[in-house]
């Protein structure tokens, strides 16, 4: 690994947020956790799958009406730098936690199914192929460590228990929080007040109650106009672009979101509405269930409300704070089933 003074110049030494691994520090600036970073990390760092999440916006299509604006790539490395504070020498789960997230597709969640695609599966192939597979291999650590780390077996900090919190989604609804305005906990603070057992996130009551608030305030995000109006007429888009041809669904797993919001705008069939949809969201209109609407109104279901819980002084929330447990339940009468249209 190159030492910081290799790259010092007019300008100085790279700034602790750089997350090329240029330094031997990165600083993660949500959390405040600084790591060590190893070559292995490093170097992953600099792979392709690794970089183009910085061009894949994490908020997915909701960060066209809100200021959910951070990328893919950051919340990775919150995610790395949880493992790292937590689990600091274990490196096969830092590995895991970098590269966790390289199967997304652009836009994040935004068009998961569309077209057969799976960030999931697509992770997982690219993890056992070059050049992240030549990366692990000539640093001595197996692919294959990565993928059973990532498959849950057995389960661990970063994929948990069925139904309980990890540090994946500790980090994102911490991350959400704080770009929504919504957070009204120093993250550095209550990250103090966290534990991990048995893989899954445990806290005091208080700060269980914190983070359920963050859980029900992301619900309501994926249940609004925000999400459901743009999510639903970028899904209607992809397809178009598959049915005319213009892309298969390889191409347009591995695109970002700048490539892909070209895509919309080269192919006949997409460019208004992708205009549209970018210059004149407000025009778009929402209702929950089966509400009749205009007649050119489309269906459109959400996949899944997240809805994890941590655990209360190691204890499962229906037994140590049951207000908490039904707080969570209250989500699911959220509606999943809307007619979206434009006005």
């Amino acid at each position: 690994m190159s030492s910081r003074d290799d790259h010092e110049g007019p300008g100085g030494s790279p700034v602790p947020t750089n997350v090329l691994g240029l330094g031997e520090v990165f600083t993660d600036p949500l959390w405040r956790i600084s790591v060590r970073l190893t070559p292995v990390e490093v170097d992953l760092l600099r792979t392709e799958p690794l970089r183009r999440l910085h061009f894949v916006a994490h908020g997915g299509a909701s960060s066209l009406s809100t200021l959910q604006s951070y990328s893919r790539l950051e919340h990775t490395l919150g995610v790395f730098s949880l493992v790292a504070h937590f689990r600091p020498e274990d490196q096969p789960l830092r590995v895991a936690a970098l590269v966790h997230d390289i199967g997304h597709l652009p836009l994040s969640h935004t068009f998961e199914g569309v077209g057969g695609l799976d960030h999931h599966s697509i992770g997982l192939r690219l993890l056992r192929a070059d050049p992240v597979r030549a990366v692990l291999r000539e640093h001595g650590t197996s692919a294959e460590a990565a993928v059973a780390v990532l498959g849950g077996q057995p389960p661990s900090a970063l994929t948990g228990r069925a139904g309980l919190l990890n540090l994946d989604h500790l980090d994102s609804y911490v991350r959400s929080g704080r770009a929504a305005g919504r957070l009204g906990t120093d993250p550095a603070a209550l990250l103090d007040r966290l534990v991990l057992k048995d893989g899954a996130v445990s806290a005091d009551r208080e700060a269980a109650g914190t983070l359920i608030g963050l859980v029900r305030a992301e619900a309501r995000l994926h249940t609004s106009w925000d999400n459901v109006g743009p999510v639903s007429v970028v899904r209607r888009l992809a397809q178009r672009l598959l049915d005319h041809g213009e892309a298969t669904p390889d191409e347009l797993a591995r695109m970002t979101d700048p490539q892909l919001w070209s895509a919309f705008d080269s192919c006949e069939s997409t460019r208004a509405e992708s205009a549209r949809l970018r210059y004149e969201p407000h025009r778009l209109k929402v209702a929950p269930g089966s509400a009749p609407g205009s007649p050119a109104a489309w269906d459109f279901s959400l996949r899944k409300i997240y809805r994890s819980a941590p655990l209360v002084d190691g204890q499962r929330l229906e037994a140590s704070a049951p207000e908490l447990a039904a707080e969570l339940d209250a989500l699911g009468r959220l509606p999943t089933t809307y007619r979206v249209w434009w006005d």
